[in-house]
């Protein structure tokens, strides 16, 4: 992940030049090489979008231009190196950050969610927090962690967004009951075949 970081801001770098400088510039596009020059710039911008408020944009141009025109450079490389080292680990703690709260947020939103679903009459919880609903029960065999099973099934977010759907692929999925999260393979294995339960699992 680091060196994938570190080539993105190493390819965004050039595209700040004309950025630095202030305001948006029409940038005139009369030649094969100016546009080729603009799709470039395109290009790298697209992969600046995760640093640019990180990033200094006249400390970048100074760099780029000494290295462009062959300066001698204020940063030995291995000053470079361990200063982009260094960015790159301040990056991904605050990429880690932000996904420990997306994740907190998530976890309180899925409680509250389960908290009110268990309200509902026809709800069931298990001992481990799995939740279903009988929409309609089917009178076969359950089957065993073992089994291969044929499922059709479609699986949202608790608001709704669809994360997965077999009907999208060929009508239902074929997969051994304990090659799911745990979630799941609890799950497929209340359901007697021909039946439709819900789930919710955490």
């Amino acid at each position: 992940a680091s060196m994938h970081l570190q080539e993105r801001v190493g390819a965004a770098a050039l595209v700040l030049v004309c950025a630095a400088c202030g305001g948006q510039r029409q940038a005139s596009l009369n030649s094969f090489a100016d546009s080729a020059s603009y799709a470039i710039g395109l290009n790298m911008g697209g992969s600046l979008r995760e640093v640019r408020q990180r990033v200094e944009l006249a400390p970048l141009q100074a760099g780029l231009e000494d290295a462009a025109e062959g300066r001698t450079p204020r940063f030995s490389d291995s000053a470079a190196r361990r200063i982009l080292q260094s960015f790159m680990t301040q990056l991904q703690e605050h990429v880690m950050s932000q996904r420990k709260l997306q994740g907190d947020s998530n976890r309180v939103a899925g409680d509250a969610y389960r908290a009110e679903n268990a309200k509902r009459q026809g709800v069931h919880t298990t001992p481990s927090g799995l939740q279903y609903e009988v929409l309609t029960e089917g009178t076969g065999p359950k089957p065993k962690p073992t089994d291969r099973v044929r499922v059709p099934y479609r699986g949202t977010l608790i608001d709704g967004t669809a994360l997965d759907d077999s009907h999208a692929r060929g009508g239902q999925a074929v997969f051994a009951v304990n090659e799911g999260i745990p979630g799941w393979t609890e799950a497929v294995q209340l359901v007697p075949a021909r039946s439709t339960y819900r789930f919710v699992v955490r």
